[in-house]
């Protein structure tokens, strides 16, 4: 896979064949993206679509998070105008890595109607050379939203002829929304302009006493690097979880992309293993890593539940020859959970679970539910690709359990609520003002501030789920004085019946395909 001489990644509905569209069980859903080489899941689509979600503001929470640099959101002022609500929030992040981070550093080239016609690269220069003089930035990265796209602004030739006038380093990022439905495409684009811009060994200046035995310790310490490849949607405490779980195996960790500087992506190099902690989000990166400067990784798994986290550390501990020490932390962690959980579980047992968001993160937490004897009734993945196959072996008898696909939809989802009828929801945080409405106790899928991974995340998780069954009056005032939306004659619907295209599954022919 080498994609980097194109001045974008391709769309995932082109490169993976993912789909944003099926309805039916966790059974049909595995068959169906096996039976054929392109997936017949890729071929669904919907007759009518509700909130949608874009790669260009998906984009900007990775980019955002990069320390030392400045973004530039080349298009309208509207577009990405909602990182403002997340100013406060990321200088904090920012500073949990680094107390003299800065905030958020942002700008917009404000494109208007007359741009739209005499085009908006002036506008964009001057964007550049005023965060470069002004800010002094290690980077200054260009967001391109759809409008210069679509006018054919030449983001990428300004950019190098600005290159001679700048002391940053100038990174065009082609996350266009309308390039593509399915919003995952993002991390492909951002990860393309990493790769282009920021990967390369770094320049390192030896000692004047450098001997062989220093070669030697270099290498050495380099032998036992790892790269944890972190998403927007993992804590501090996330971070120090793994730092601990793997330092307790003697190895050293670097956290990329999120929260680092573009300085940290050339050391990035310098490493023994790439580690993702989620496919969906990293396979472009660490693929093209191994294909350009033969470093080896881990994609097929996330260290979310007891069994994720277990198969996790197992895939990481065998690369270095640590499979004995890494029994032997598993057999410690499992002992103290099971201890720490007993009291969540005579609460929790039985109490039926609706997840809903990204893929993998879905299946894997709801691995930790399954594990506190809760009844999982139902799935809704933002996509479904290859990558979530794996997760799928953590879990038991959910062969029969309702699984969608559906980006945000949440009229689906609510029909769907209606008839499953769970005690309580999983839902990522961006649908919580809709799944609030129902009355239903509700915990986030993810929470920047919040411990969702490893062994300490399954107790954290497990913790938090008791607390919510205990007391959700807020959600029962909210149903009460903010009804759903919808009129009763949809639930008396197919939740699905707008989804078209889904082919009819017939198992013992994709069986025998394979």
């Amino acid at each position: 896979m080498d994609f980097l001489n194109a001045k974008s990644a391709p769309s995932r509905e082109d490169r993976l064949h993912a789909s944003i569209a099926f309805g039916g069980t966790c059974a049909q859903v595995r068959t169906c993206g096996r039976a054929m080489a392109n997936g017949c899941t890729n071929l669904s689509a919907r007759a009518f679509t509700m909130a949608q979600g874009c790669q260009f503001t998906l984009s900007l929470g990775i980019l955002n998070s990069i320390r030392n640099a400045v973004v530039i959101m080349h298009g309208p002022l509207g577009c990405g105008i909602c990182v403002t609500g997340n100013l406060g929030l990321n200088k904090t992040f920012k500073r949990l890595r680094d107390p003299n981070a800065e905030g958020l550093q942002w700008l917009t080239s404000n494109l208007d109607e007359a741009d739209v016609i005499g085009g908006g690269e002036k506008k964009l220069r001057e964007a550049v050379i005023y965060a470069d003089r002004e800010f002094r930035p290690e980077s200054i990265i260009v967001a391109i939203s759809c409008v210069p796209a679509l006018i054919g602004d030449d983001v990428d030739s300004i950019l190098d002829d600005l290159q001679k006038e700048t002391a940053a380093v100038l990174v065009p990022i082609h996350c266009e929304g309308f390039k593509t439905k399915l919003m995952a495409t993002a991390y492909d684009a951002v990860y393309h302009g990493i790769l282009k811009k920021y990967i390369r060994y770094p320049d390192r200046k030896l000692p004047v006493w450098e001997d062989d035995s220093y070669r030697v310790r270099e290498k050495y310490r380099i032998s036992r690097n790892v790269n944890i490849l972190n998403v927007g949607s993992m804590s501090r405490a996330d971070e120090v979880e793994f730092r601990r779980i793997l330092e307790g195996l003697g190895l050293n960790v670097t956290f990329i992309p999120c929260y680092a500087e573009p300085e940290d992506f050339q050391y990035a190099l310098e490493t023994s293993l790439n580690v993702s902690l989620c496919g969906t989000h990293d396979d472009y990166f660490v693929e093209h890593l191994k294909t350009k400067y033969n470093i080896p990784f881990v994609v097929d798994t996330i260290p979310i539940g007891r069994k994720n986290t277990d198969k996790w550390l197992r895939r990481v501990a065998a690369h270095f020859g640590l499979e004995r020490e890494a029994e032997n932390l598993i057999q410690a962690e499992n002992k103290a959970l099971e201890e720490a959980l007993e009291p969540f579980r005579k609460n929790l047992a039985g109490k039926r679970v609706y997840l809903a968001g990204g893929e993998v993160r879905i299946l894997a937490t709801a691995e930790i539910c399954q594990d506190l004897g809760m009844e999982v009734v139902g799935f809704k993945a933002h996509h479904y690709d290859r990558f979530v196959e794996p997760i799928f072996e953590a879990l038991e008898s959910i062969d029969d359990v309702q699984f969608s696909v559906a980006t945000n939809q949440p009229f689906e989802m609510t029909n769907i609520v209606k008839r499953l009828k769970p005690d309580i929801l999983i839902t990522h945080v961006g649908g919580n003002n809709i799944a609030a409405r129902h009355g239903l106790p509700l915990l986030p899928l993810f929470g920047p501030i919040y411990n969702y991974c490893g062994y300490s995340g399954v107790f954290e998780v497990s913790r938090r789920l008791n607390a919510k069954i205990r007391n959700y009056q807020f959600n029962k005032r909210i149903s009460l004085n903010s009804p759903l939306p919808f009129k009763q004659d949809w639930y008396e619907k197919d939740p699905f019946s707008y989804i078209k295209s889904v082919p009819i599954i017939d198992e013992s022919a994709a069986v025998q395909q394979n």
